[in-house]
């Protein structure tokens, strides 16, 4: 390369001579694994503006709507204090003053957890919150409910205490009258324990982040005398 080459001015190729800008390219480009699939499918249904926006309708600021979000931060602090009381074993909060503590924050914030979601639930009712295409959002969050008074009852059974025990022999007459009995024992500790601390949290888990995702792209349900966006959509996809 000569003095001559790097004095001589520089052309800028148009999109149209170089074959498109590279978002141009990226939009014509068909996903070809699963990944991709996946990755083009969440992003026409939920993009980052609709996943995480940064503002919401001026009806949202109404305090119905604060205790959904309640829920989510009780359950959150449900997990943590559980996660802290499996360290030690099954009894060890019986025995420490730590115990106690970390015993008594997830005691009272499953507690709060349950007023919080009662409160929601009821809120939501008499909203009428599964209109516009929101039946789904609806029967995820009862889904939850009726999960996480399962998960419940059983954190009461492995209380190891004579409170549990009562509970265990009172509610295993129930089950076998039901024909639960052989496959569900309130009276084995173990079975409780794995129930409680594994499975039935992660289908909590699973339903609430379902409801949520549900929640970003249905939107929030606005109160009964305001103009729902969805209803819109709904009524201009009906006369089309």
């Amino acid at each position: 390369m000569t003095r001559s080459d790097l004095d001589r001015p520089v052309r800028v190729l148009q999109p149209s001579e170089s074959g498109g800008t590279a978002e141009g390219q990226k939009a014509d480009e068909v996903p070809t694994t699963w990944t991709g699939k996946f990755r083009a499918v969440w992003m026409r249904t939920l993009p980052p503006d609709k996943m995480l926006p940064e503002r919401q309708p001026a009806y949202v600021s109404s305090w119905i709507y604060v205790f959904g979000m309640l829920t989510i931060v009780s359950l959150i602090v449900v997990v943590a204090s559980g996660l802290v009381l499996t360290m030690g074993g099954v009894a060890w909060w019986h025995t420490s003053s730590i115990g106690h503590y970390v015993n008594s924050l997830h005691f009272w914030s499953v507690q709060l957890f349950f007023v919080f979601m009662v409160i929601h639930l009821w809120g939501k009712f008499w909203m009428s919150a599964w209109r516009g295409r929101r039946a789904t959002t609806w029967i995820t969050g009862a889904i939850a409910m009726i999960a996480s008074i399962v998960t419940g009852f059983t954190g009461y059974l492995i209380q190891s205490n004579f409170n549990s025990q009562w509970i265990a022999f009172e509610s295993k007459d129930v089950l076998n009258s039901v024909g639960l009995g052989a496959l569900i024992n309130v009276t084995d500790f173990g079975q409780m324990v794995l129930l409680h601390v594994c499975l039935l949290p992660l289908a909590v888990g699973v339903v609430v982040v379902i409801h949520v995702l549900l929640v970003r792209f249905r939107g929030v349900v606005p109160p009964l005398e305001a103009i729902d966006p969805m209803l819109e959509v709904a009524a201009k996809e009906a006369k089309s």
